[in-house]
């Protein structure tokens, strides 16, 4: 089952343009900051997939979850993680979302929704189960949205968390971002199937529900459909989001085994050129949509500044935060 985007009005457009330009400007402001060497430790773009992020995210309510990869700025963005304490994260400051303990790799603001990145592939599956089967427990009608990318599907924990969801009935929906390249290699060279998510959806009794990753639209109507699915008490579900990273797979890597060619083709589909064209037939003007995009440069620069001016963490800082309770003393 493929989905299309229906019409919306002309300001959920501008809004949800508003969001997926402020994740660009974030994510292409990190990447400058990285290669000034401010930004220590690794650092994994997500430039070109704001659609996903910002899509699932508007469909999204208070109380349900979200848990993603290290490619995760966008999702904690889009759930409306503070922006200005992610930055000073991943610059070590004073004020960081993780108190500068966590980095790139590892944001979390469970008070928005947001569960966490996790660098390790394949991780954090069972632990979107487990938030589901939490959820079923408490008699909770929240949902908790997985976000990983077309590599994980390799990966024996995608399988087990599929399996168990399916097995206990849980409202978990899987996401899979499939940017057709897991770290340097090619999704096609890997697998049997021609699409590594909806392909194996079968196995688990799920349906094979894929998506344009790069329409905002189409992302907002399937996940919308797919949470109140779950949400009503349909089991888990799992969808494929086909989108393309427009960066290499971290601010470090030149991504030099893909071909010019290939990369301005999809440049060409990114999320942003999409929507603008999609903006124009509702007669939003072009001075307009690029007045949106430099306010959220703006809004990114200023953040980026009074990060820099931050002061690092004092450093008895260390020895706090290191267990749930705020403590850091070793238990039995």
């Amino acid at each position: 089952m493929t989905h299309a985007a229906t019409a919306v009005d002309r300001g959920l457009a501008l809004e949800l343009h508003r969001r997926m330009a402020f994740v660009r400007a974030f994510e292409t402001k990190i990447d400058v900051l990285y290669r000034q060497g401010r930004v220590r430790g690794p650092a994994h773009l997500g430039i070109g997939q704001e659609a996903v992020a910002v899509g699932t995210a508007s469909v999204l309510r208070p109380g349900d979850r979200s848990i993603g990869t290290y490619r995760g700025h966008a999702h904690a963005l889009a759930r409306g993680a503070p922006p200005g304490a992610i930055i000073r994260e991943l610059l070590g400051r004073e004020g960081g979302i993780c108190q500068g303990k966590g980095g790139s790799m590892h944001i979390t603001s469970v008070e928005h929704g947001y569960f966490g990145s996790y660098a390790i592939i394949g991780a954090h599956l069972p632990m979107a189960t487990g938030m589901a089967w939490a959820d079923r427990h408490r008699g909770s009608d929240a949902v908790t949205v997985c976000f990983f990318g077309d590599g994980t599907t390799n990966i024996g924990a995608f399988h087990e968390a599929l399996n168990l969801a399916a097995v206990w009935s849980l409202p978990v929906v899987f996401v899979c971002e499939n940017n057709h390249y897991m770290e340097y290699t090619s999704i096609a060279d890997v697998i049997p199937v021609g699409r590594p998510a909806a392909d194996r959806a079968a196995a688990y009794g799920m349906a094979a529900v894929m998506v344009d990753g790069n329409d905002v639209h189409a992302v907002r109507e399937c996940l919308g459909e797919t949470v109140d699915r779950v949400r009503g008490g349909a089991g888990p579900a799992l969808v494929e989001a086909e989108t393309y990273r427009l960066c290499g797979h971290s601010a470090a890597d030149p991504a030099t085994y893909r071909s010019r060619e290939e990369v301005e083709t999809w440049r060409q589909r990114e999320p942003l050129v999409r929507h603008a064209r999609v903006l124009a037939a509702y007669g939003v003007a072009e001075a307009e949509i690029e007045e949106v995009v430099a306010g959220a440069r703006a809004e990114v620069d200023r953040l980026a500044a009074e990060a820099l001016a931050a002061p690092a963490p004092a450093a008895a800082t260390a020895w706090t935060d290191m267990w749930a309770d705020g403590t850091s003393g070793w238990r039995t």
